[in-house]
């Protein structure tokens, strides 16, 4: 079985839902993050819209070979909010995201299984309701090579379908090309084959 070269991620940040449970009222927003600074500021615009709000709880998981996640109850009982929440970033399969869930309190006590319900819930709806996309895993590499040799480097790139990321075309040439994980070394494989062609990877 070939490694999974692929992950799933969402395309742009959802539409606001909005879940209703004994007038506390949920509303729920999911980013795509890429590194765990982005976080922060997307809670802290939250913050300005819903100031009146009570409890901002989230999840979040980054990566795509080893995954990074955080969840935050955000002052609700202990693994109420943001592990229902991560259950469903799992659920539906996706990385690179943040989910949030805002909370406005209505009065009735909802209880740790109540709470644990409304959470998922509004975390499965925010995520129904964002536009899931599929991604491949890509390996960058940079092709060097003199002016000469141009035609033979672009042959294979039109070939294999390479995507070009960044070209540099004078006396020394460097492409940086962006391969599906699973194609790599057969990529790698082709250009150190060519005479006066050099290939490495993109730190």
């Amino acid at each position: 079985m070939e490694p999974k070269d692929h992950f799933k991620t969402i395309a742009s940040p959802s539409e606001e839902i909005l879940f209703k449970e004994k007038n506390s009222k949920f509303f729920g927003y999911a980013f795509p993050v890429t590194a765990e600074d982005q976080v922060k500021p997307l809670l802290e615009l939250l913050r300005k819209k819903h100031f009146n709000a009570v409890h901002f709880c989230y999840a979040f998981q980054l990566g795509t070979d080893s995954f990074t996640f955080r969840a935050n109850d955000d002052g609700e009982p202990s693994n109420s909010a943001g592990m229902p929440i991560y259950g469903q970033i799992q659920s539906f399969d996706v990385t690179n995201i943040l989910v949030v869930i805002v909370r406005y309190f209505g009065g009735t006590k909802l209880g740790v299984g109540g709470l644990i319900s409304a959470y998922k819930t509004a975390a499965q709806m925010t995520l129904e309701n964002a536009t899931i996309i599929e991604k491949t895993i890509d390996v960058h590499y940079i092709v060097s090579f003199d002016y000469k040799n141009i035609n033979k480097v672009m042959r294979v790139i039109k070939e294999k379908n390479i995507l070009i990321v960044t070209q540099k075309m004078e006396t020394n040439c460097e492409i940086e090309i962006a391969i599906r994980k699973n194609n790599a070394p057969m990529v790698w494989e082709l250009f150190s084959s060519l005479y006066e062609i050099r290939i490495q990877t993109k730190d």
